[in-house]
């Protein structure tokens, strides 16, 4: 099994939910709605899922394998963490450039 494809659809800062993702495996299955949630201690993948008829949620796909969840987990949170960065930067950036319009005013 591999992840041929890896969409971070959306990125959330406020509550526990980081992020939506939509992953396609051996270019033959999407799945979409994974969520990564911050945890008390770390970052994990929680996998589509909705509420039965008892209140409790239950998962529409999972892993079977420990490995195969190990490689979900890893990749997604490594795809996750890449995009992290890059939003960081880019809001640095643009930071930098509202500073610099701002001082360029002043002269």
């Amino acid at each position: 099994m591999e992840i041929t494809d890896l969409k971070i659809r959306k990125m959330m800062t406020d509550g526990r939910l980081r992020a939506i993702v939509s992953i396609t495996l051996d270019n033959m299955l999407a799945v979409h709605d994974i969520k990564v949630v911050q945890g008390e201690s770390r970052l994990f993948v929680a996998m589509p899922s909705r509420k039965d008829e008892g209140g409790i949620f239950r998962d529409i796909v999972h892993p079977i394998a420990p490995q195969a969840r190990d490689y979900l987990e890893t990749t997604i949170l490594a795809a996750y963490q890449e995009q992290l960065k890059l939003m960081q930067a880019e809001a640095a950036a643009a930071e930098l450039g509202a500073g610099s319009a701002d001082a360029s005013e002043t002269f």
